[in-house]
């Protein structure tokens, strides 16, 4: 029987269990179509999910319904922008609720959200993106054909991100990392709702931050009166990072706005309460911090808030002859003095003032004080400022626990007045500002990450009433050293609005090294992971500026420049270059041109202007000019060029040669060649007897150059070698591929003995007839290893023609004047009608054959006497006949 029982009983909990897993199948569609058709009577706006799950077992014995991925996007005007995107909504209910009808009433018990966002936007017009309920024009209080109901006992929010933003007032405010929960029954009209929450607030007013990831922390009671729409803060405790505060009064919802009446306080006046203030980022531990004094912070908040009117409020932050001490720093900060308030005691917004009327603190035996006063907060800013004091860098990481790589030193000191309207710092009316006073840096050292130094010996900057002159600026890092002097002109416009830093600046240098203004980045999580290359210096897109420079030597890369000097325009991540001049290579250069850091990948266009260099210097140590003409070791003297380029740049500033476009004009100047140095060239001898490079004039040779893609053309040129004329032009390649075509148009004394003696047997007269012989050479492969090819054997065909013609002119005419003589002998006197043939008589057409037999003959022993000549010569390079 007992077994019977238990075999029923483990049936009925099988079945359960099954019923379980079974029934959410059931059920699912109905429930989604639901939810979907409440969505969408109650939302104007597009809404979708990825999918829905029900489950009855994450909140057994009730149901749960999870939505994965819902986002609602706002319709016109805010068209497209997403008013709420969460990557999962939980919606706990009675099980139930599922079997009831469509037009049933849904209960829902319990909410819970993670990883969701919320985006809050007001526009110009004061339209808010969150009002996205369809408007039924029925009264609040008739809900009959409400087909959902909120009876929410709990409900809990992960990680949601809050943005709100007013186009109007330029308020942004982010709530990050939300995590909140809540407990209490919404069925009753009055309940008491016990909350914890923490998030990280940022706020930003007009592109003027005051708040980036201050961390908050609530828990507390929330008395709810859901008739009166009446919420009564009961016992909480909050903390501002770790500055503990305490809540006392109401909120309130009225039809036109809100009603505060709230007063806060710090729970105890322990100057602890200060440094719990400070981010955790800047801060440690605050256990066992000797300190003396008190710290409060006291304020209230009363009357309602409108779309006119904000409540009156106080808020009195106050220390007096406070100090602490860290347990393990060796220094203290001592005399502190804190008495500020922000009062609005009108109702109006823009009547709110801040009034530091006095911070003091000192260290060792520096002190420093500042006051502040700041009114019209809404409208147009009103700025009116003093610091003066001395501080001791070197102190700080002494007496307070800053989280620096690498510690800092030096002294500063300031004595400032300032007075402004922001208006007039957004606007550059720089006569509405009052400035007067010094502040300066000396003996500052400051070390990065990557164990760069950079050394600022003094600094001192006086304000004047309409401008902030740097009036010196001395600093070292490296092996550079710079000394600035200069005008900034709207100094506030760049601490305050984050406008441009425009100024006029004076740069002297008696070195400076390029590689010393590169960063480079090391991998921090890996020891092993090698160090990455240097990146690229990225031009400041905030500069906005003249720069005139001086420096007695710059190193770039492997090149030492002298007597540097130009100007420098510094706008828009661009630096443009205005007569730019060094001296270098035995000469100077001349630079007009830019660089742009502003793409992914730098770029530049240059000008430049090169006068007297030395070539072997030049295209020996610019692997720029190397690639666009290889003549180093080749051709020795000076060079005059001009070269219009540009291109991209490497990550160390450096001209990517792929990247390459542009000309080249260029003269040489007393100029020698050393073939020997040449593979190309001592190939070229090996096949062009009658050339001697080494003897060749270069001088003024002018020689028009463009690139591209890599390859370079150069325009045909003339060079002149004792009377013989060349021409040259061609490509190469930045890979040191080429083809050159050589043309030369060389006199016939020149190929060879057997040539001459032929010519010796003509008359001067007809020597001088001969024609220039025109040969060709071709040349390919590449500079280490060139293939020569030439014409030569069409040359002397060319030559051969030459003397047979002259050879048959010569004979025609001596056998014309023989046969004429021959006639003359044989013709009887007074016998004018009879004339005899001689026995032994030669036609004109005889003597013209016999002619061409004999120069025919003489022509084939200079051929066979010159390429005799040539095969006993071992050529240094492939020849191709």
């Amino acid at each position: 029987m007992l077994k019977t029982i238990l075999k029923i009983i483990a049936g009925l909990l099988l079945l359960f269990v099954v019923a379980l897993f079974a029934i959410p199948y059931f059920f699912k569609d109905q429930i989604t179509a639901k939810i979907t058709s409440i969505i969408n009577e109650k939302v104007d706006a597009k809404v979708s999910f990825k999918d829905a799950n029900l489950s009855l077992f994450k909140n057994f014995p009730n149901a749960n319904l999870t939505l994965d991925s819902l986002v609602i996007i706002n319709k016109a005007p805010f068209e497209g922008d997403t008013l709420l995107a969460i990557g999962e909504l939980d919606l706990k209910m009675s099980v139930k609720e599922l079997f009831k009808d469509a037009n049933e009433t849904m209960n829902i018990q319990g909410i819970g959200t993670k990883n969701g966002v919320v985006n809050i936007l007001f526009n110009k017009d004061g339209v808010g993106n969150y009002d996205i309920a369809i408007k039924d024009n029925k009264p609040a209080t008739d809900n009959k054909d409400s087909n959902l109901s909120l009876n929410i006992q709990n409900y809990k929010v992960e990680n949601l991100r809050f943005k709100y933003y007013d186009e109007t007032s330029k308020i942004k405010l982010v709530l990050d990392s939300i995590n909140h929960e809540g407990t209490g029954d919404f069925a009753a009209s009055k309940l008491d709702l016990v909350t914890k929450t923490t998030t990280k607030v940022s706020l930003d007013m007009d592109k003027v931050n005051y708040m980036k990831n201050v961390a908050l922390t609530l828990d507390a009671v929330l008395g709810i009166d859901l008739e009166a729409s009446k919420y009564t803060f009961k016992e909480n405790k909050a903390l501002i990072n770790q500055l503990p505060l305490e809540f006392d009064g109401f909120i309130q919802l009225v039809d036109d706005g809100q009603v505060y009446d709230l007063k806060f306080k710090t729970p105890t006046s322990s100057f602890k309460n200060f440094l719990g203030v400070i981010p955790a980022a800047y801060a440690a531990s605050l256990d066992n911090v000797k300190t003396t004094g008190d710290f409060t912070i006291v304020g209230f908040a009363k009357g309602k808030y409108t779309e006119t009117t904000v409540p009156k409020f106080n808020i009195a932050i106050a220390s007096n002859n406070a100090s602490f001490q860290y347990p393990d720093l060796p220094k203290s900060v001592q005399n502190i003095v804190i008495d500020t308030k922000i009062i609005n005691e009108t109702g109006v917004l823009n009547d709110t003032y801040v009034n530091l009327d006095k911070l003091s603190f000192k260290i060792d035996q520096d002190v420093f004080n500042a006051k502040a006063k700041v009114t019209n907060v809404t409208q147009n800013a009103i700025v009116d400022a003093a610091l003066k004091g001395t501080i001791n860098l070197g102190n700080l990481s002494k007496a307070y626990p800053i989280k620096l790589d690498k510690p800092l030193s030096g002294i500063l000191k300031a004595d400032v007045t300032t007075k402004f309207d922001m208006l007039s710092v957004e606007k550059s009316q720089y006569q509405n500002i009052n400035n007067a006073g010094t502040m300066s840096l000396s003996g500052f050292k400051y070390v990065d990450e990557n164990g760069k130094a950079l050394n600022i010996s003094n600094a001192l900057v006086q304000f004047n009433p309409s401008q902030v002159n740097l009036k010196q600026f001395n600093a070292a890092t490296g092996k550079s050293d710079i000394s600035v002097t200069g005008i900034l002109e709207n100094f506030y416009g760049f601490i305050f609005k984050n406008q441009e830093l425009k100024g006029n600046f004076n740069l002297s240098s008696n070195q400076l090294a390029v590689s010393d203004f590169m960063t480079t980045e090391t991998a921090k999580t890996d020891a092993k992971t090698p160090q990455k290359d240097a990146e690229a210096m990225k031009i400041p897109a905030f500069l906005n500026c003249t720069l005139t420079a001086k420096a007695n030597t710059v190193l770039y890369d492997n090149l030492t420049l002298k007597d540097v000097s130009g100007k420098l325009l510094v706008k828009d991540e661009k630096v443009t270059m205005e007569n730019v001049k060094t001296s270098i290579f035995g000469g100077s250069i001349g630079l007009n041109g830019s660089v742009s850091t502003k793409g992914k990948v730098p770029t530049f266009d240059m000008n430049l202007g090169l006068n007297q260099v030395d070539i072997s210097q030049t295209f020996t140590q610019l692997d720029m000019m190397k690639k666009i003409a290889p003549i180093a070791g080749i051709i020795n003297g000076k060079l005059n060029s001009t070269i219009k380029l540009n291109g991209n740049l490497t990550d160390e500033m450096s001209p990517d040669l792929t990247s390459l476009t542009g000309d080249l004009l260029g003269q040489l100047l007393s100029t020698t060649v050393n073939s020997k140095n040449s593979t190309l060239l001592t190939a070229l001898s090996s096949n062009v007897k009658f050339l001697d490079l080494d003897k060749i004039n270069l001088n003024d040779i002018k020689a028009a150059i463009t690139f591209k893609d890599g390859k370079v053309s150069v325009k045909p040129f003339d060079i002149k070698y004792k009377d013989i004329k060349a021409t040259i032009g061609g490509t190469h390649g930045f890979d040191q591929s080429m083809n050159y075509s050589l043309k030369f148009d060389v006199p016939a004394k020149y190929l060879g003995t057997e040539a001459n003696a032929l010519i010796a047997k003509l008359t001067p007269t007809d020597a001088a007839k001969l024609e220039n012989i025109p040969i060709n050479a071709l040349m390919t492969g590449n500079f280490s290893n060139p293939k020569i090819s030439t014409d030569m054997k069409s040359a002397v065909t060319n030559l051969t023609n030459q003397l047979i013609q002259q050879q048959k002119e010569q004979l025609v005419k001596k056998g014309t004047s023989a046969l004429t003589d021959l006639l003359n002998k044989n013709k009887k006197p007074g016998d004018s009608t009879k004339t005899t043939t001689p026995v032994i008589p030669t036609t004109k057409e005889e003597v013209k054959t016999q002619a061409k037999e004999e120069v025919k003959a003489k022509a084939t022993d200079l051929i066979n006497g010159f390429f005799k000549k040539k095969k006993t010569a071992e050529p240094k390079a492939e020849t191709t006949p």
